[in-house]
């Protein structure tokens, strides 16, 4: 083996080096005496003594080497052995043979050029080709692999650096490729912890242009982190079962074999993996040929996949069953699950779904889907929702699978969403793949956008991308968007710890935004035929935001529209952050209005110096109504600080109405009297202003509010006209800026106030719905989506702000669901019930919840049990919840995450979680800390209603000592819970003085 054979040159090397030393020690002391014979006999004893004492002197260094060397090569040689006697398929300690490798090969000083302490791969070679064989031994949780990789030399080098992270490295060797395939002298080969990869130095330069294949073989445990090749369980009638499956995205295909690990370094796969009979493998292509042996064992053969990333190669051992169809162009779809759901046709939907939207995107995009199946895979332990995996796309099990009978609408539009962002990726991102994770908003700003143009596809009147768009992403974003913290859409990524950092909110949802917003300027039929031209030129290759943008442009001039998108969209992408657009209506006979345009952020004292400079290219849309008529819209593009324009008719009593259906990514602002004038339009005949502009106005004016720019009355005088509100898109975002008010003032002493005022606003809407019927229709996805989603909204604002009615007839309902055991709560309330239950009603309540949470069968209705366990006012409770979550496998590792947040949102639980998230940082940072994502969550969801000068305290003594790892993610938590505290400084007694007064409708 290569390995052995360097160890045995380093070993015969030493020695004699020390021969050397030692013949040329003795030879210089010679010739020292001989030189110093002709001196006088009066110093002739002198130097005598002198010759002696250099001499023994010399002696005892040439000893103290001899010993060290020997030392040395001992402690090399127990270590060789030791290596040596772990490389079984099943029985070796991966640990010592690190630790060997690590101090036989110390590199350190050796090499004037090293490019494997570069952060990124050197690019002298370029993989076209991956073989690579599997053997799975799930007995024990380990794998071996042997990999083949061919390599065309770019530049000369002498050294191939490829990723490799926690693999046992047994051997390697190079051969060249031509004519005479010969096996090249390798010089040494080590691995570099820091940059996670294995480097062989060749005896001699890979010469440039020619073709080279490296053949590896390694062994490596099966993780049980979730990331890399990792393991999963399940019970099914009682048997605990295991999986294996794989996460690469973004940096983890090093963890299961050798390979360039970056996404700019596109090959071909070929797998095969070897596993027991009792278990079947999955990958990206379909199975060519398996081959059976007599001892039990199956070897699968899968047909060569098309150019593609590594993070996108995917595989998994499991002994799940399958339902399947085929496409109209011969696409065959399976969903793979656990046994007993697939039995219970909890994959149908998704299955259903799946096949329309392949035909859905064909046609949209005009680009054919490029394999010839695709296999949805349900596992029970995933570090995301889901993963699109080209051709092996895998989900957790409750973001695809679904009950009919007891999943509510809102779970089955999750649902939804997430497969229709999954299916989108094949292209954006498994087609068509970004050069680097500084775009990585390129390919999940696309498949978010497109979650709710697919889910319009699938289900018309459910208006998705006009109107949940805009609560769901347009404003959820901009809270975070909004902070100090924030950075560009395009941020600078230079290794691999700070590549997670991007996979955020910013990515996805703003990326999103910024896509509808540049679909509108352009015309839907322009930017198809852009998003063709994008796909098509780059397909099986990489693209980065210029090639989008140029592509966009073309598309434009073919239209006659000479627009450089780059230049408008760079403002958008590599500044961080949004403005406030400011509409003010001059005192003048012209007609005409002021706009100014400033960098929008919450708590202004954060903000960068160089922040104030910002300035966007903004396609402002404006329109000007009255009483009873709105103008048609008209585009302004606003590029300076401040600008004057003429605006059509506008007198004493119209109003202007700016971003129209909120197709822009900023906020808007007016000069007080304009906002008076809308608020009385509003109150008078909401419906002149559109459903998303109504909701749009809701979510400016509280946010406006919260971050000074307009007075605390504004907002809550907005609210007055939801009594008149029909439509749910204005209830919901009203509902998602109330909640976040709610938590800053739960634990006040006028808090009552508040809420008293928020139950009038409520009340006449919440009478005049109702609750639905307990009658199960049999149909999940509703006719009457908007109406029952509206109902759903009032109630849950009506239980959560104390309506004595609304919760009444939750423990009615949970009353009557103990005493029958037969739960006849309508599945689109069942959340609200539960948790209405479980904050008002005895310890009995939670431990029934708590039995029927693990009984229950269905994905859906566990994660809603789940949760309501997280609503109690008993803190005790609470903390035996958390310590469950945290300490058994009683609650999924899935979610722990969502059980800690949802305490931390209880006024009850909110110090009680933060506590417990202190406490227990280690074992949670140990479980999620790779992904930073889930991190940043937790993080977020612990500390976003912190609001007392305390807890900041707590939070900055806490960050000091644990925030490493996080550090982005906790300068975020101490910035919003600085505004939190702020907030109640400034502007808490300037908002309930202000509610005392208010009138009574």
């Amino acid at each position: 083996m290569a390995l052995d054979n360097t160890r045995e040159k380093s070993l015969s090397f030493t020695p004699m080096v020390i021969e050397d030393t030692m013949r040329n020690g003795r030879g210089l002391s010679d010739q020292w005496a001989d030189t110093v014979v002709v001196r006088p006999r009066t110093t002739e004893r002198h130097i005598t003594v002198h010759k002696r004492l250099v001499l023994a002197f010399a002696i005892s260094i040439l000893t103290l080497i001899i010993v060290t060397v020997i030392a040395v090569l001992l402690s090399v040689k127990f270590e060789e052995c030791n290596a040596d006697s772990t490389t079984s398929a099943s029985h070796w300690n991966l640990t010592k043979f690190n630790q060997s490798r690590d101090a036989l090969f110390n590199h350190r000083g050796e090499d004037s050029f090293q490019p494997w302490r570069q952060l990124r791969l050197p690019g002298s070679l370029r993989p076209l080709q991956y073989d690579l064989h599997i053997t799975v031994f799930m007995d024990n949780f380990t794998f071996s692999g042997e990999v083949s990789i061919e390599l065309q030399c770019l530049n000369s080098t002498k050294y191939v650096v490829l990723h490799a992270d926690r693999l046992a490295v047994q051997k390697a060797v190079v051969y060249s490729e031509g004519k005479k395939t010969r096996a090249l002298k390798i010089h040494r080969q080590f691995r570099y912890p820091a940059n996670q990869v294995f480097v062989i130095a060749m005896h001699r330069e890979l010469e440039s242009q020619k073709n080279y294949k490296v053949n590896i073989t390694f062994q490596a445990h099966i993780e049980d982190e979730l990331l890399g090749f990792f393991r999963s369980s399940y019970v099914l009638y009682g048997e605990k079962r295991y999986l294996a499956v794989t996460q690469f995205s973004p940096t983890h295909a090093r963890k299961a074999f050798p390979c360039l690990d970056e996404p700019i370094y596109k090959a071909t796969f070929k797998i095969s993996i070897k596993h027991e009979s009792t278990y079947l493998s999955l990958s990206n292509m379909p199975v060519e040929a398996s081959i059976s042996e007599e001892d039990g064992w199956v070897t699968d053969y899968f047909s060569r996949t098309p150019r593609m990333s590594t993070y996108y190669l995917a595989w998994a051992v499991c002994n799940f069953t399958f339902k399947e169809t085929v496409t109209d162009s011969g696409i065959t779809i399976r969903l793979y699950a656990r046994p007993d759901a697939i039995q219970r046709g909890s994959g149908d939907y998704a299955l259903h779904i799946t096949k329309r939207l392949l035909g859905f995107y064909e046609d949209y995009f005009k680009v054919k889907y490029s394999l010839p199946k695709l296999d949805l895979l349900a596992v029970p332990k995933h570090p995301y929702a889901a993963m699109e995996n080209w051709g092996l796309s895998v989900f957790v099990e409750q973001k695809i699978l679904l009950d009919p009978g007891v999943s509510s609408i809102s779970y089955l539009m999750d649902v939804t969403m997430v497969i229709v962002h999954e299916i989108c990726h094949q292209w954006f991102g498994d087609l068509v793949t970004p050069v680097w994770w500084e775009d990585v908003w390129l390919k999940e700003g696309f498949a978010h956008f497109f979650e709710f143009l697919g889910a319009d596809f699938l289900f018309p009147d459910w208006h998705m991308e006009k109107q949940r768009f805009l609560t769901d992403v347009l404003h959820e974003v901009m809270l975070l968007d909004g902070l100090a913290s924030s950075h560009p859409i395009s941020q600078e990524v230079l290794k691999a710890t700070d590549i997670d950092r991007v996979f955020d909110w910013i990515a996805y949802k703003k990326g999103a935004a910024l896509i509808r917003m540049l679909a509108n300027v352009m015309g839907q039929p322009v930017f198809q035929m852009g998003l063709n031209d994008y796909l098509i030129t780059h397909m099986y290759g990489n693209a980065g935001r210029d090639d989008l943008w140029n592509k966009f442009s073309e598309a434009m001039q073919k239209e006659g529209r000479d627009i450089n998108i780059k230049e408008v969209m760079d403002l958008w992408t590599l500044q961080m952050g949004y403005p406030v657009v400011t509409i003010t209506k001059n005192d003048s006979v012209d007609n005409s209005v002021t706009i100014s345009q400033e960098h929008f952020i919450f708590d202004i004292k954060h903000s960068a110096p160089s922040n104030s400079s910002f300035q966007w290219q903004i396609p402002l849309t404006i329109s000007v109504g009255n009483s009873s008529h709105i103008s048609p819209e008209s585009i302004i593009w606003v590029s300076n600080r401040s600008e004057s324009h003429k605006i059509g008719s506008v007198d004493d009593g119209s109003w202007l109405l700016g971003n129209i259906n909120q197709t822009g990514y900023f906020r808007v602002n007016y000069d007080l009297r304009n906002w008076r004038l809308l608020i009385e339009q509003l109150m008078r005949n909401p419906e002149v202003i559109s459903v998303g502009n109504r909701a749009g106005l809701i979510d400016d004016v509280f946010n406006l509010a919260r971050a000074g720019y307009l007075p605390q009355n504004i907002p809550l005088e907005i609210v007055r006209y939801l009594s008149q509100e029909k439509e749910f898109l204005p209830w919901h975002a009203a509902s998602r800026v109330l909640y976040h008010l709610d938590k800053l003032l739960d634990r006040t002493e006028e808090y009552s106030i508040f809420s008293e005022y928020i139950l009038k606003q409520v009340a006449s809407m919440y009478h005049k719905l109702g609750w639905p019927t307990s009658a199960v229709n049999g149909s999940v996805a509703q006719a009457t989506y908007q109406t029952e989603e509206l109902r759903r909204e009032v109630i849950m604002l009506a239980c959560s702000f104390g309506s004595k009615h609304c919760h009444q007839q939750a423990i009615t309902l949970i009353s009557e669901w103990i005493s029958s055991n037969k739960n006849r709560i309508p599945p689109n309330v069942r959340d609200i019930v539960y948790c209405t239950g479980v904050s008002l009603m005895d310890e009995d309540v939670w431990e029934f919840i708590w039995m029927k949470f693990h009984s229950s069968t269905a994905i859906s209705e566990k994660k809603v049990l789940l949760e309501a366990l997280t609503c109690s006012d008993n803190t005790f409770l609470l903390n035996r919840l958390l310590n469950l979550s945290l300490s058994s496998d009683l609650v999924p590792d899935q979610d722990v995450i969502d059980v800690i947040i949802h305490v931390g949102r209880n006024p009850h639980g909110r110090h009680l979680a933060w506590k417990n998230f202190r406490e227990k940082w280690d074992i949670l940072n140990t479980r999620y800390g790779e992904a930073l994502f889930i991190n940043s969550k937790l993080i977020n969801g612990v500390t976003e209603f912190l609001n007392t000068e305390a807890e900041l305290n707590e939070l900055k003594d806490f960050i000091q000592t644990n925030g490493g790892g996080a550090a982005a993610a906790f300068a975020r938590a101490v910035e919003i819970v600085e505004a939190n505290v702020r907030w109640h400084s400034l502007f808490e007694e300037e908002f309930f003085q202000w509610l005392r007064k208010s009138p009574t409708s």
